[in-house]
């Protein structure tokens, strides 16, 4: 799949209007299973996006796409996508700058992954999240129906390198139940990516010690061919399971794909 890929009409989803703590934003669910909540990257639910949350559901998993920003369905394009980002960075919903505080908006995915175990079942719900969203999938970890959280080159905040998008109190509370209840937290990144850079994943291991398990992939792994917005605007490897994701047997993105699918699955059951 690369940037000539056309836009996805997401119709193998069925897209729901979930309201939470008081807000509505649209989901988009498929499959059966005990639910894993499926976090976009930035600029939005790509067809890169789709495409994961597909391997999630073939995996055995209902799948839980929450639409956070962007056009749901869009290939990335250059201009556009950054229109999203700059809107992003200024709401209220996100902390793209400054760490030491969880973003509103993991309030609200919380509820949604009470939800979806309530309506899936099974021991417990997987998370990810990717790029903008990648820290949210820890800050979802105090929520007890989450069990099997994944990072995937989480970026926020942007202007830290070393800073966690979570509260020194929210983090302290996520370590203390990842060793209560012996769970661990999975992260991804590229070598060369220039906004999840190695000091993130150095301070998740400071915070987390051995309950974080980092992946750093090599450079020459990631697809040279990403879509538009890629190409302009992140001219480096970054998006492991999506963008970036070379989907061919024996590359190390299919082997960090596999290795996820097969933590959720140890995780929840299935």
């Amino acid at each position: 799949m690369t940037g000539a890929v056309q836009d996805d009409t997401l119709s193998d989803f069925t897209p729901r209007q979930i309201t939470l703590e008081g807000v509505t934003k649209a989901v988009h669910v498929a499959g059966d299973g005990p639910a894993v909540i499926v976090m976009t990257e930035m600029p939005g639910i790509s067809p890169h996006v789709a495409r994961f949350a597909r391997w999630v559901r073939e995996a055995g998993f209902s799948v839980y796409m929450p639409s956070l920003f962007g056009r749901d369905g869009a290939v990335p394009q250059a201009d556009e996508g950054a229109q999203v980002f700059r809107r992003a960075c200024v709401s209220a919903e996100f902390r793209a700058f400054g760490s030491g505080a969880s973003s509103p908006v993991t309030t609200w995915l919380r509820a949604l992954a009470r939800l979806a175990h309530a309506e899936r079942g099974g021991p417990g719900v997987g998370a990810i999240g990717m790029c903008f969203t990648g820290n949210f999938a820890l800050s979802m970890t105090l929520e007890p129906a989450v069990l099997a959280p994944v990072l995937s080159q989480p970026s926020l905040p942007m202007d830290e390198p070393a800073g966690l998008d979570i509260s020194p109190e929210d983090l302290a509370a996520v370590r203390a139940r990842l060793d209560r209840e012996d769970l661990t937290v999975m992260g991804y990144r590229f070598a060369g990516d220039l906004i999840c850079r190695a000091e993130r994943f150095a301070a998740l291991s400071q915070a987390l010690g051995d309950r974080f398990v980092g992946r750093t992939l090599p450079d020459s792994a990631a697809n040279p061919e990403p879509p538009p917005f890629f190409q302009t605007h992140v001219p480096y490897p970054h998006s492991v399971v999506t963008a970036h994701l070379i989907d061919e047997a024996g590359q190390p993105t299919i082997a960090a794909r596999d290795e996820i699918l097969g933590f959720f699955k140890a995780r929840l059951g299935t």
